[in-house]
């Protein structure tokens, strides 16, 4: 008669543990599609497609519940603490069903909410950016290389280890990230932060104008000095180079229409102000023509970038034309006595920098197809008032 009597209790405590086993697995589906929706609508933004579209792509994807009205998606989220980023995107989801045992007793279906807000937030400022899109490895640091760079490294190359440092090298610098892997090393000082699969960081220079025609005007000067003669030049455009003495550079532009800008070991270039565009008046037709560097590690180089914002080439030092094609290596080296503040553009080509003990690289940034460091580098990176911009990556990440 107990029994009978408690069977009732018993029936109702299994119906309603069963109803709330799958409320709980419907708020957990409903939630983890609102965050996956999130999350795509983030990648879009950061990659410049259309978030809405993305989302929406994923909630149909998804489809673990049914939904019982139109997906709220937004961006900028309009509640929240990211309300009016643009940057970040707002998914609300809501569903409704009965449940089997509340039914019997007449209670009505619960709605179910989900709600996420993923945003594209800067994962830390870098000074090393290489642009190989490949599986090929976009950053080495090899052989002696001691690289001490104040800020962090990141390559969109898909390589499975991306940022290899080898032999003795050394690399103090934080974070270091990639599109692919990133294996940990010895090689890293200590307190590196590793972050592989980050989001592809854009080219920070992709706004910086092609050379064209009227660059060339009057193209037939050579830019030269020979061994213990000093020369002057204002900015042009030449189509020679050959440097084996002093070449003092006046402030302004000066582009290389030659096959390579070629420094000699015992040569030394000043200039400030300076922007040096390595490029070909036949760049259209042949961009293999298009000039590159090479800078001997016996050179002395006094070099800085154009510091004033208002000109187009603030910051940049050397400037590869983005037409040249990845079948060559730019060398840039210098002795102790060398003094670089700039930045080294070369979108197309690899570029390898070797600096010596005692070379004066306050802020000194680096942007290549592949960027590989083979001798002591000691790069402050204090750019306070030098015209060299940040370049600051992003990640992706689920924010409320």
């Amino acid at each position: 008669m107990m029994a009978a009597a408690s069977m009732p209790l018993l029936v109702g405590a299994a119906g309603l543990a069963t109803d709330t086993v799958q409320w709980t697995l419907w708020k957990r589906q409903i939630q983890r599609q609102a965050d996956s929706a999130a999350l795509a609508g983030a990648y879009a933004v950061a990659q410049g497609f259309n978030a809405s579209d993305s989302a929406t792509a994923d909630i149909s994807r998804m489809a673990l519940v049914a939904l019982t009205q139109t997906p709220t998606i937004e961006n900028a989220p309009t509640s929240g603490p990211f309300a009016g980023n643009a940057q970040a995107v707002r998914v609300v989801l809501q569903t409704s069903a009965e449940l089997p045992f509340s039914k019997i007793l007449g209670v009505k279906a619960p709605v179910i909410y989900g709600e996420a807000t993923a945003a594209v937030v800067g994962s830390g400022d870098y000074c090393v950016v290489s642009l190989e899109k490949t599986s090929t490895v976009g950053i080495t640091l090899q052989g002696n290389a001691t690289v001490n760079l104040g800020c962090g490294i990141v390559t969109n190359s898909r390589a499975s280890n991306a940022v290899y440092a080898g032999g003795s090298s050394t690399v103090a610098a934080t974070p270091v990230a990639a599109v692919g892997g990133l294996t940990s090393s010895s090689n890293y000082a200590t307190g590196t932060t590793l972050l592989p699969y980050s989001i592809p960081v854009q080219d920070p220079f992709a706004g910086l104008p092609t050379p064209t025609a009227a660059n060339f005007t009057g193209c037939n000067q050579k830019l030269s000095a020979k061994s213990g003669e000093t020369q002057s030049y204002s900015p042009g455009c030449y189509n020679n180079v050959d440097i084996k003495g002093t070449v003092n550079l006046e402030k302004g532009v000066y582009y290389i229409d030659a096959t390579s800008f070629d420094v000699g070991a015992q040569a030394t270039i000043n200039g400030t102000d300076v922007t040096i565009i390595l490029t070909s008046s036949n760049a259209a037709n042949n961009p293999s023509s298009i000039s590159t560097i090479n800078i001997n590690g016996g050179a002395t180089i006094n070099l800085k970038a154009p510091t004033d914002t208002a000109n187009p080439y603030h910051g940049v030092l050397f400037y590869q034309d983005r037409r040249a094609l990845d079948s060559g290596t730019n060398t840039i080296n210098g002795n102790a006595s060398s003094v670089l503040q700039g930045a080294f553009y070369f979108p197309g080509q690899a570029m390898s920098f070797s600096g010596t003990s005692g070379m004066t690289t306050d802020c000194v940034k680096m942007v290549g197809k592949r960027v590989t460091f083979i001798g002591n580098s000691n790069i402050v990176n204090q750019c306070k008032d030098t015209g060299v911009d940040k370049f600051t990556a992003t990640l992706v990440k689920l924010v409320g």
